[in-house]
């Protein structure tokens, strides 16, 4: 543990060094502010980081991370620490003995109904499945009045109650509507404008982010344990919001995992990068991560995921009563000033990683008055210039 016990004054004191707390001490530094960040693992990208395993092979410790953003303001920002391997996620699900697209595409239904269908035909034909909803409040509701009832069972519903211990039913609609339908032959997972990989990982990218003579970064630590040791202004939290508070008012309900790593003595384990299981074994999916980094290597290594209740918070738990309750803590939150929250734990949303960027780079136009896109032209020009 390294704790700071006489350090000069910082303008932020910044908790998480996930992609929330990385963004934000990274611009705010690039505009002449002093950042000590300050995680509890020990070692910052938060549940990005990436490193090699005993054989070689990079991986991601936490499960798969595919960045993709319509947003150019994150992408150009992020674009100052890494360059990128174009890469288009593709997923599939193994389903009745075969491996289908995942999102639903032409090639799912024609599969698992034993169709031929054209990409005119497709649309008509989900419309004719389909189940009419009066509202759409559950993420069953999503589901079957898009693809009926057949595809909901196959393809989402024992993967929802593995991944969410809970029936789609149960869930937010804002769960499943996360997932397109597509009338054509597209098998991309994402279909976003910018879509790629870290050219040398997710933790070479983080580095660069907090290369900066005014960013302090102390792993291993909880902040808890400096914040009677270090002067500084304003803190931002990117941690369970409902830790903040000492649970105050219960515990927020978040999902977490467990990973299987394993290293296979051949080049290449399965035919995608990521394959979905949505009805058989404990798992859930099954990621080779050579598919992402572009990795040659005569061996390959893969993960297993296993969605379990305790372990680290990774997904909050969209239901109405979880909304309630953290709009309880949000009330507290907007009475501390001088605190800021901010990412997926902080805010108590199912957030991607390219949302957290912007979130942190918006709260960094809040306490500045630029706008985001002033911001990132200010932090690229000085990134620029450190350069020269």
């Amino acid at each position: 543990m390294h704790i700071v016990s006489s350090s000069p004054h910082f303008d932020y004191l910044v908790v998480g060094a996930g992609f929330a707390g990385a963004t934000f001490s990274s611009q705010m530094a690039r505009l002449g502010k002093r950042v000590m960040l300050v995680e509890r693992r020990p070692h910052i990208g938060g549940n990005a980081y990436d490193h090699y395993d005993d054989a070689g092979v990079l991986i991601h410790r936490y499960g798969p991370h595919i960045f993709h953003t319509n947003s150019a303001d994150v992408f150009n920002f992020l674009s100052q620490f890494t360059g990128w391997r174009n890469y288009e996620h593709r997923v599939l699900a193994s389903v009745a003995g075969h491996l289908v697209p995942i999102p639903i595409n032409l090639d799912t239904v024609n599969c698992l109904h034993g169709l031929a269908l054209s990409e005119g035909e497709l649309e008509g034909y989900l419309g004719s499945i389909s189940e009419a909803r009066d509202s759409i409040s559950t993420s069953e509701d999503v589901i079957v009045s898009r693809v009926g009832r057949d595809l909901y069972e196959r393809m989402f519903q024992g993967y929802t109650r593995k991944q969410w211990g809970l029936d789609p039913s149960q869930l937010d609609a804002s769960v499943a509507a996360r997932i397109p339908v597509r009338f054509n032959r597209d098998d991309r997972y994402f279909s976003d404008n910018y879509q790629a990989m870290p050219e040398r990982g997710y933790t070479r990218m983080f580095e660069n982010m907090l290369d900066h003579p005014l960013i302090t970064v102390v792993l291993d630590t909880d902040y808890r344990d400096v914040l009677k040791t270090t002067a500084f202004g304003e803190l931002i939290y990117s941690g369970p919001v409902d830790e903040y508070f000492d649970f105050r008012f219960g515990k927020l309900p978040y999902r977490s995992l467990r990973f299987r790593h394993e290293t296979v003595d051949q080049e290449k384990f399965q035919s995608a990068p990521v394959i979905n299981y949505p009805n058989d074994h404990d798992y859930t999916r099954i990621t080779e991560f050579k598919y992402l980094t572009g990795q040659s290597h005569s061996k390959t290594s893969i993960v297993y995921e296993y969605p379990c209740d305790g372990g680290d918070p990774y997904y909050p738990v969209p239901r109405a009563e979880n909304a309630t309750l953290y709009k309880k803590y949000e009330e507290l939150s907007n009475q501390s000033p001088k605190v800021h929250f901010i990412g997926r734990l902080a805010t108590y949303r199912y957030y991607n990683m390219d949302q957290v960027v912007a979130q942190a780079l918006q709260l960094c136009t809040k306490l500045t008055g630029r706008s985001r896109g002033e911001l990132v032209r200010a932090a690229i020009a000085q990134t620029v210039a450190a350069a020269v």
